[in-house]
């Protein structure tokens, strides 16, 4: 079979065994992953209040992805993937081997987040030609007052300057790359939307406005939006809860899996600190993990009381009435 076929037939495979999964409530699985978010770094340059890196609340030990795991990995999904996000907690960019990273999986649709802080024009030159197919860019704000309410140490005008580095180099090549802005919609920075997209437009890069997450319930006043469809929590008998059915399914669970820089493997993106390890790839290959008797009882468990799991609770998967 060629990889032009591996790759449908395994998507299919993973969608009916997630759909058989969901209606039995029993777990089933068949396929391999068709989208993985690799953790570069878990360090960051910033201290965002509410970002568990960011405010040093992460209990997980910091360091860098060994890029030889990365290609491990990489080699044994390469044949299944769709998507590969370099992004999970931390930013990617401070990872000194940053640029041993994207390229390796060429026809998957790559995919980096970051704070902004590295996009010199040098570094700008070096995305494009790197084999990455869409660099999203956190502008919080659309002045250094407003930006940084947030964005602890960061430099607005700076990160300006680096989307402005990354458009032009773009442009320069004709490059396919997609370039994004995400603008993470709070009480501080709401009345400067219109600001962002006229920005966004400038620079030829797509806009999302996002809700935000908000770790320490203290703080939840302090940050929710006016503006009700941009809030991720609801008041309910005088406590906020997050806006979410609960349904007992999950679709990551059959589809993105997260790989933490030293090798662990997360069932989502929502285990900021590892909480839910499924295996250890320095000790095993994905496919025993992901066929494994843990990644199976897991399943079992978001299939009869996907409520009951801590990391749930603040899930933007079944959000309704909100930007997520």
């Amino acid at each position: 079979m060629t990889r032009f076929a591996t790759r449908p037939l395994n998507f299919i495979q993973s969608a009916c065994s997630f759909i058989d999964s969901s209606l039995s409530g029993r777990q089933k699985i068949k396929g391999m992953p068709v989208s993985v978010s690799f953790e570069l770094t878990n360090n960051c340059n910033l201290n965002c209040p509410e970002c568990t890196s960011g405010s040093d609340l992460l209990k997980r030990p910091r360091g860098f992805m060994d890029p030889e795991l990365y290609k491990k990995v990489a080699d044994e999904l390469r044949p299944y993937l769709y998507y590969v996000n370099f992004y999970f907690q931390g930013e990617p960019l401070l990872h000194p081997l940053f640029y041993q990273f994207p390229g390796i999986v060429k026809d998957a649709f790559s995919v980096i987040s970051t704070n902004g802080h590295f996009l010199s024009p040098e570094n700008a030159e070096m995305i494009i030609v790197s084999g990455l197919r869409k660099l999203i860019v956190s502008l919080d704000g659309m002045d250094q007052e407003t930006y940084s309410s947030y964005r602890i140490n960061g430099d607005f005008a700076r990160v300006v300057a680096g989307i402005k580095n990354v458009a032009l180099a773009r442009d320069m090549h004709r490059s396919p790359l997609k370039l994004g802005i995400q603008f993470l919609v709070n009480r501080r920075n709401e009345h400067q939307i219109p600001e962002v997209r006229r920005f966004a437009k400038e620079v030829k890069a797509g806009l999302k406005l996002k809700s935000m997450q908000i770790i320490n319930t203290r703080n939840m006043e302090n940050w929710l939006p006016s503006a009700e469809k941009f809030r991720r929590y609801e008041k309910r008998d005088g406590v906020f809860n997050l806006k979410s059915s609960y349904t007992n399914r999950c679709m990551r669970l059959w589809f993105n899996p997260v790989v933490t820089w030293d090798g662990k493997v997360l069932p989502c993106c929502f285990d900021k600190d590892g909480e839910y390890v499924m295996g250890d790839l320095k000790t095993g290959t994905f496919r025993s993990i992901w066929n494994g008797q843990r990644y199976s009882d897991f399943r079992e468990h978001i299939l009869k009381g996907r409520d009951r799991i801590n990391m749930c609770r603040n899930c933007t998967s079944g959000l309704r009435r909100v930007y997520c």
